[in-house]
């Protein structure tokens, strides 16, 4: 730990100083003169944070949370006062969702003419306390050190999480001595030994166990552990979200395209770092072809993400990285061998998946199925390209086929499922990642809430690559209306619009595609190009993603 030293200077240099102190590199904003001192703090400080300005205070946001998404280490966005504020709360709700690490700070009216109708004049905390770790407004220059110190090791400690803070503006502005705290280390939890032995009973009396690797694995740095217990275990594993790539593509013990299986057939389901929610059938297991419901543990960072609603067989709360390493060595029936012929049973269901979807992701149909256009995205892809899904029904298939060979290559919304957040994480991944690929996939209707920010990444250039699936409808909406009802409304879009050309008018370059054997070839040239490049793709809107779940 560092020793507390004093600092001088206006209160947006007392904040910039302690977020350089938790790793923090770039601020992400959109300029307000409400929070001008944070500007100057982070020019004039040593060495200056990099300032990442965009086009709407979403992708601010956004951008700052696929920071924390892709270095564990927390993101900072600064919007100005009232709108400012108002425009990045579904930015901040997805980080409360996801569990990412974030620190946000608003702009705030002056407080000596506080009540007089003031320009922008909204008290924000409460607009954002049901989604965030901590919500407050910081009053005194003096105290904004101590305040953002408090803030980061908020938002860092287990469960990870936003925090937002405010300012009055004659506070920001404000000149003040004061101490500043060392960054202080987070304290991760240590699991309860009896919990984990009663995972480790369950796992090794288990026939057909299968782990479900969710975020909080790859946030909370606990990848390797998981991947040695899977081996150690010889346990198969569906991954969940950022699980993704903890174990790469191929990998013998890779079950997530045979999940249907593996969560019909097992005999215990554990799932590690991801909530019990939608995606994970709300934790009911089991059942298929007469088989019992299976037995299902949570493992959790900490004490408050453990399912409140499903039956559970067993629960463990903790640092993760130490609970998958005891599991790993109390390998009692678990050895290698023990579990042969599940782990060839569901080795053989992933060949069987492939096969059958072979058909579709080699499919000449003309409109374009979504399918193919991953089958072609995926022979172009680098093992350590980073890949991020905005959309609906396109998203979804690219969920399925997009293949992981590293652990922190993937991003999409998370369970809160929030359009536009593409374009902050493409450009928070551009520079996370200088020399990977970045690959944005955009639905047509996801496209429409951030694809102004191409801008942004023209201006800061910043090259990326964006594919558009664009089949002219809200698939997500369209179908299940037309199930319930026998028709549709408000679910069309302008068929085949040019969003290549809105990227060219900002700079980038693009083109549209309509014919599956000229997807490659526009691909190649968008690597190529180096800067913000659109491969605008006609898709069937008839290609309905065949989901199991809608959420609800």
């Amino acid at each position: 730990m560092g020793e507390t030293r004093r600092i001088s200077g206006h209160a947006g240099l007392h904040a910039v100083e302690v977020a350089r102190g938790y790793g923090v590199e770039t601020m992400w904003t959109l300029s307000g003169a409400h929070v001008f001192p944070l500007y100057d703090g982070a020019v004039k400080s040593e060495p200056p944070l990099r300032l990442l300005d965009v086009r709407h205070e979403q992708t601010a946001v956004f951008g700052a949370e696929g920071t924390a998404k892709l270095t564990r280490t927390p993101g900072l966005a600064v919007v100005t006062a009232g709108p400012g504020v108002t425009n990045a709360v579904s930015g901040i709700a997805t980080s409360y969702f996801n569990g990412t690490p974030l620190v946000v700070y608003g702009g705030r009216a002056p407080k000596y003419r506080w009540g007089s109708g003031l320009l922008q004049e909204l008290d924000h905390p409460p607009l954002v306390r049901e989604v965030t770790k901590h919500a407050g407004t910081v009053y005194g220059a003096d105290q904004v050190a101590a305040a953002s110190d408090d803030a980061f090791r908020t938002a860092l400690s287990p469960h990870q999480g936003p925090v937002f803070l405010d300012v009055p503006m004659d506070d920001l502005y404000g000149q003040a001595e004061t101490e500043l705290p060392p960054p202080a280390p987070v304290d991760r939890l240590a699991p309860d030994p009896d919990q984990v032995a009663a995972v480790a009973a369950l796992l090794a009396a288990a026939e057909r166990p299968v782990f479900v690797f969710g975020s909080d694995i790859w946030l909370c740095g606990a990848e390797e552990q998981a991947r040695a217990a899977a081996e150690a275990l010889r346990v198969p594993v569906v991954a969940n979200g950022q699980g993704r790539g903890i174990l790469p593509h191929g990998h013998e013990l890779l079950a997530t395209r045979a999940r249907g299986a593996a969560f019909g057939e097992a005999d215990l389901v554990v799932v590690v770092g991801a909530p019990l929610d939608f995606r994970l059938g709300f934790g009911v297991f089991g059942g298929r072809d007469g088989a019992a419901p299976a037995p299902v543990v949570h493992i959790a960072d900490s004490p408050g993400q453990l399912s409140s609603h499903a039956a559970t067989a067993a629960v463990a709360a903790g640092d993760l990285g130490l609970i998958l390493a005891a599991l790993a060595d109390a390998k009692g029936a678990g050895g290698p061998g023990a579990r042969a012929s599940w782990c060839e049973r569901l080795a053989e269901a992933v060949r069987e998946a492939a096969a059958k979807d072979a058909g579709i992701l080699l499919s000449d149909a003309d409109p374009v199925h979504p399918a193919r256009i991953y089958h072609e995205l995926n022979r172009q892809l680098d093992d350590d390209a980073v890949v991020i899904g905005d959309g609906g029904d396109f998203v979804s298939f690219a969920g399925k086929y997009v293949e992981q060979h590293r652990p922190g290559t993937w991003m999409d919304p998370g369970p809160y499922g929030c359009l536009g957040t593409g374009l902050g994480y493409a450009l928070a991944a551009r520079i996370a990642r200088p020399s990977a690929q970045v690959v944005l996939l955009l639905g047509d209707g996801a496209a429409g809430f951030s694809l102004m920010d191409v801008d942004t990444a023209v201006r800061h250039r910043l090259p990326m690559v964006m594919v558009v699936g664009n089949n002219g409808i809200w698939g997500l909406e369209k179908n299940p209306m037309r199930f319930l009802y026998g028709y549709d409304v408000a679910a069309d879009l302008a068929p085949q619009t040019r969003y290549d050309e809105v990227v060219r008018a900002l700079g980038g370059g693009g083109e549209l595609v309509t014919r599956p054997g000229d997807i490659a070839p526009a691909l190649r040239r968008a690597f190529a190009a180096q800067v913000p490049y659109l491969v605008n793709i006609a898709t069937d809107p008839d290609a309905a993603y065949p989901r199991s779940t809608h959420g609800i």
